[in-house]
């Protein structure tokens, strides 16, 4: 499941880089969490948990049914 979180990870970064921040996945549990860090301009926005959960995490979970929820590492 790591590498398709990665594959839908990569369709998400260049909105996030547009805006001059980035995300790194940092681990996949079996149990479904996938949790990342948001780097650069998203690291330090007001907005980040926004942008985490109705951006990333709603994206991933259409991609791929298997993940629960994502997290900031």
């Amino acid at each position: 499941m790591k590498e398709r979180v990665k594959e839908a990870l990569d369709k998400v970064r260049p909105s996030l880089q547009a805006d001059g921040g980035d995300v790194e996945l940092v681990e996949v549990t079996e149990d479904g969490i996938v949790r990342v860090r948001l780097q650069g301009r998203c690291a330090g926005c007001p907005m980040s948990m926004m942008t985490l959960k109705n951006g990333i995490e709603r994206f991933l979970k259409e991609e791929i049914p298997e993940v629960k929820a994502v997290e900031q590492a």
